[in-house]
């Protein structure tokens, strides 16, 4: 896909003179597009009788640490299998399975059945499948039939300044096929959705589809992918069920977008007066501080917490999201925000202003892996459970 393809500014360009590690397509990519569910019907039981490497060479204590989770990780990934294997997918059980993670080799299968992108019944999905990457084939090009000078500059200038600033460092969008893939996604997302347009933030959303899905054609690291080796059929796909898992996303969210973006605004008040009940030590704290949630949450509800934590930790943590359903991205995000808050509640306390500011604005998650994220959901399924059908005494002090 050529369309809209335009020479960016020299200026916007991004170099890293790192060495790129290899990057490798699988060999049967042609047949992945054509049915992604192609390596779910040839997936076996790995050899008990085989242990990796890592388990062979650690000690006897560790060594049988390892094989129990290698045990554990295993019957799960049957588990996904068994179920993605039936003609008819059973919606609940997938949800069931996928809210406790869902094994990375699956997820370009498992989140377009839950985001309903791709149908539960197996014979109508290569039908569907075509159709909507031919629809967004002619979105896109009667987006960009007059070239750069028929676009809606408005919506267009904002795209172009905020795509270079996709995930800063990251050799993946780092790369011109990256960025012009993401600039089409974004630009006919925005003319699809005239009442929002584009909004900053939005830019992020579509980075944890796009690795998942190009995930099914490689086998290296998506961060570190050279785009530029991708055949032209594999990207366009790879774009195409981008697009449509991000619209399905956004549908559920929109009121995040839209003008004085209302969503944001309730979710905020809401996770305020949450943290009053939960933490009111906290709360207190950020009050006599004169600490005001919209300076803070703000963007973590428009960003859904991307920029504090990583893609990596952003991915699992949309497994239980889809899980959950299309509305967790505000209705159960507004939770994980109070607990990831919650968290740091100690820190807090003891900072003033600025202190909780510059904390807030940047913490200390570089290092966090699923642990950290699982412990997070854990603790905003409880809140969840205790508080979202007392929404009535939000606001009563």
């Amino acid at each position: 896909m050529v369309v809209g393809d335009f020479d960016p500014d020299e200026s916007e360009q991004t170099h890293s003179n790192k060495p790129a590690p290899p990057s490798t397509l699988k060999p049967d990519v042609d047949k992945i597009v054509n049915d992604p569910f192609v390596s779910i019907h040839k997936s076996t039981e790995p050899e008990a009788n085989n242990p990796p490497k890592a388990v062979r060479s650690a000690s006897p204590s560790d060594s049988a640490k390892l094989m129990r989770e290698r045990s554990i990780r295993t019957n799960r990934r049957l588990r996904f299998i068994e179920c993605l294997r039936k003609d008819d997918i059973n919606i609940a059980e997938l949800r069931k399975l996928a809210w406790a993670g869902t094994p990375s080799t699956l997820r370009p299968v498992v989140w377009p059945l839950l985001l309903g992108y791709l149908p539960l019944a197996a014979p109508a999905r290569s039908a569907t499948l075509t159709r909507k990457r031919e629809e967004y084939r002619s979105l896109v090009e009667l987006a960009f039939k007059k070239e750069r000078q028929g676009l809606d500059q408005q919506i267009w200038h904002q795209i172009e300044i905020d795509v270079p600033r996709t995930r800063p460092g990251t050799r993946l969008w780092m790369q011109e096929h990256t960025q012009r893939s993401l600039e089409r996604i974004l630009y006919v997302w925005a003319i699809r959705h005239p009442a929002s347009g584009y909004v900053q933030g939005i830019n992020d959303l579509v980075t944890p589809f796009f690795q998942v899905f190009l995930s099914a054609y490689i086998d290296s690291d998506p961060e570190q992918f050279d785009a530029a080796l991708l055949p032209e059929n594999v990207r366009d796909a790879v774009e195409a069920d981008s697009f449509w898992c991000l619209s399905r996303l956004l549908d559920g969210i929109q009121d995040n977008y839209i003008a004085t973006q209302p969503g944001i605004q309730r979710s905020v008040k809401r996770m305020a007066e949450l943290v009053a009940r939960i933490d009111a030590p906290l709360y207190a704290h950020l009050e006599s501080e004169s600490v005001e949630f919209m300076q803070f949450a703000f963007r973590w509800m428009n960003c859904l917490l991307m920029r504090e934590i990583s893609v990596q930790n952003t991915i699992r943590m949309w497994d239980t999201y889809l899980a959950e359903g299309t509305d967790a991205f505000s209705q159960f995000h507004l939770y994980v925000c109070s607990a990831f808050l919650v968290k740091w509640s100690e820190k807090l306390r003891k900072m003033d202003f600025q202190g909780i500011i510059m904390f807030l604005q940047s913490p200390p998650t570089q290092d966090w892996d699923d642990h950290e994220i699982e412990m997070l959901l854990s603790e905003a399924f409880v809140l969840n459970s205790i508080w979202h059908n007392a929404q009535s005494h939000f606001g009563a002090k």
